[in-house]
This record gives structure tokens, C-alpha cells and sequence, in this order.
């Protein structure tokens, strides 16, 4: 079997984070699907831990599995997945009332090579090649017809490949595969950076690359500024507004124990995990690591005659904290954040609130 050209090189990697005393200073198989009208989407696209990691970002979806579908025999594995006719997957679960089937085929067009019938990117082989497998008629309606779609916008020099095949049967991948790229994020971010996905989907997709029909992108839409000091409270609007600084030790969330995420307070975009804050003894919620890496910007700030490394919310802009390096392990991180640029949603309200699909993070916690 063709294996994933994973070439590891020796990585030499320089974390530069600021010193401070003060702010101012995975892919579980189990989850009670608690709503019934949740949906199943089956979809491969070359490497399962890729597009595992791209669909867990996109609005409205509430889990995914990366596993192995489309071939014959039971019980494939990771080394005899190929040889059976298998092929990588995802199984999707999401909700429909937020993000339809239609909107799901538009988040994979713009993640794959649709005219690549020999696998995707630096992965070669029938066992990466794309396809969707659909689980009824209206779902195989509606692949076929967002194919033909896709083919009339001729962004493409040949035609498009993507087989639509009916799903049979789907076997989850073993453990270590599930959410990839958060269990090993340095090794997964040098393997995608060498498959060339990135830089096909930028080159054929450019801006538009997060555009989804029907759907908009900017989720995390920071209002207007009117809009902003009706909702927030004054202190609120200093911190992520004016990089104000609030209170150590008078603040909502720095002895926050209960389990859950925390948004950020403007957008709602989620930035930190309670499994990852521990007590710093600053006065101020800390983590180890952001949840969602991605959310999370990063700027040099030399106020206060001190060069530190401010931390900023990627859609909404908000300034939230500041990160050290004086943190414990894993990571050697203290992301010292401000309560008032954050919102707390626990475990028990995560699928009410939109956040269901963080809810495997707390299996058997």
C-alpha cells in the first residue's frame, strides 16, 4: 500500500513568547446526539487528517470521524485499508438548520482537486481520491447537481472527477488518526504545508477560497460600533476595544472551575477550552493553549516601555490578554486572558448555544 509521503525533516522550531507576571505586566467515537434532526454527510478528499481539520472549522457542524469507506470486507485498518478498496473519509455530522448538504459540497470543492482522479495532492492512490458517498435520493440529487455547478464555473483546465457513489458502510480510523492535527499539530502543520493543498487551493480559489454559497463566512462578524456599546458593558468594550486591562482577582472567569469553552464576547468565535486553563495565581483566567489556533492573532506590543506578545481575536479583533512563556507543560504557555473579552459557555449548553461539536472534548471528563 502507498503510504502518506510524510517527510519529516528535522524541525527546528523558535517559540518567542514575552515574560510577564501579570496580564497587563480529540476526536472521540462517542457522543449522545441529543438532537434529532442532526444530519450524516459521508465525503472524502484525500487525506482524512486534512479534511478532518477543515470541516471541524466550518459553522454548524457538530462532529467528525475520519475513517475508511467505499471498499469491501470487514473491519478495514490503517495497513489493510487500501488493499480491501477502501477509501479516506469523513463522516459529518451537522446541523442543517445552520449549514444545509448543499453548503457542505461547497466546503469540500474548495478544499479538494476535483479533477484529480489519481488521489489529492502529494497523496497518490485510488484509497485518496475524492468522492461523495450519499446516504439518500435528495442527498445524491443534490451532489450531483452542485457537480455540474462546480463544472460550469471553469475554474478547472479539466473536468471534474469527483465520483458520487451510495454510501454502504463506514468504519472509523483507529484512535490516533482522530483530530490529527490538534494531537499533533508541529508534524501536521509541516505535512500539510509539503502536500501542496494549500497552495492549489489558493491558487485556484484566491480570496474566494471561503465564500460558500448561501452561507457567509464571516460568521464571527464583529458589529458595528454603535451596535458594540449597546451590547457590551463599559468595561467590556475597554478591554476589547480600547486594550483596556480589568481587575486581577475581580473578574468574572479567574476562578472559573466548571467545565466548558470560552468566546470571545463580541463575535462569539471559540478561543479557549477549560481543559487548558489552570490557576497562575495572576488574578486572571490563564490556558496552556488556545482551542481553536486558528481564532487567535498575535502582535507584538511595546506599550508600557516593555515588549510583550498581545493576543488578539482573529475575526472580531478583540483584544484579549497577552501570552508568556512561564506557563507549565505541555506547551510552556500562560495565554493570560481578560474575563471581560470572554463568554463562558459550559458543557450542558454547548449544542443550544451552537457549540455541539465541542462537546466530545469532555467524554469521560
Amino acid at each position: 500500500m502507498m503510504k502518506r509521503m510524510l517527510i519529516l525533516l528535522p524541525l527546528f522550531i523558535l517559540l518567542v513568547c514575552q515574560n510577564g507576571q501579570s496580564e497587563q505586566g480529540g476526536g472521540s467515537n462517542k457522543m449522545n446526539m441529543t438532537n434529532s434532526h442532526y444530519q450524516t454527510a459521508t465525503l472524502a478528499g484525500g487525506c482524512f487528517w486534512c479534511v478532518q481539520a477543515d470541516f471541524e472549522k466550518v459553522p454548524g457542524i457538530v462532529k467528525v470521524i475520519s475513517g475508511y469507506t467505499g471498499g469491501t470486507g470487514a473491519n478495514p485498518t490503517y495497513e489493510s485499508y487500501a488493499e480491501m478498496g477502501y477509501i479516506e473519509a469523513v463522516q459529518v455530522t451537522f446541523d442543517p438548520s445552520v449549514i444545509t448538504y448543499k453548503q457542505l459540497l461547497d466546503v469540500l470543492w474548495k478544499h479538494i482537486n476535483p479533477t484529480d482522479d489519481g488521489g489529492q495532492f502529494v497523496d497518490r492512490g485510488p484509497q485518496y481520491r475524492s468522492a461523495i458517498f450519499y446516504h439518500n435520493e435528495e442527498q445524491k440529487k443534490i451532489a450531483e447537481k452542485s457537480k455540474e455547478e462546480l463544472g460550469k464555473l471553469h475554474r478547472f483546465k479539466g473536468p471534474i472527477v469527483t465520483e458520487i457513489i451510495k454510501f454502504n458502510k463506514f468504519y472509523p480510523a483507529e484512535e490516533y488518526h482522530q483530530d490529527y492535527y490538534k494531537k499533533n499539530p508541529i508534524r501536521y502543520k509541516y505535512y500539510r504545508y509539503r502536500s501542496g493543498r494549500d497552495e492549489f487551493i489558493d491558487k485556484i480559489w484566491g480570496d474566494n477560497k471561503n465564500e460558500l454559497s448561501g452561507l457567509s463566512h464571516d460568521l464571527y462578524k464583529k458589529p458595528d460600533d454603535v451596535t458594540l456599546r449597546k451590547t457590551l458593558t463599559p468595561l467590556q468594550y475597554e478591554v476589547t476595544q480600547k486594550n483596556g486591562t480589568e481587575p486581577a482577582f475581580h473578574n468574572a472567569y479567574w476562578n472559573n472551575k466548571r467545565p466548558g469553552i470560552y468566546v470571545d464576547v463580541v463575535s462569539g468565535e471559540p478561543l479557549f477550552s477549560s481543559l487548558d486553563k489552570y490557576e497562575s495565581g495572576t488574578g486572571w483566567p490563564s490556558f496552556t493553549r488556545p482551542l481553536e489556533p486558528s481564532n487567535i492573532a498575535q502582535k507584538v506590543d511595546h506599550s508600557f516601555f516593555v515588549t510583550r506578545t498581545e493576543v488578539r481575536s482573529r475575526h472580531a479583533n478583540s483584544h484579549l490578554g497577552h501570552v508568556f512563556d512561564d506557563g507549565p507543560k505541555p506547551t510552556g504557555l500562560r495565554y493570560c486572558m481578560n474575563s471581560a473579552a470572554l463568554r463562558f459557555i459550559p458543557k450542558e449548553d454547548l449544542i443550544k448555544e451552537g457549540y455541539g461539536k465541542y462537546l466530545t472534548l469532555f467524554d469521560h471528563k
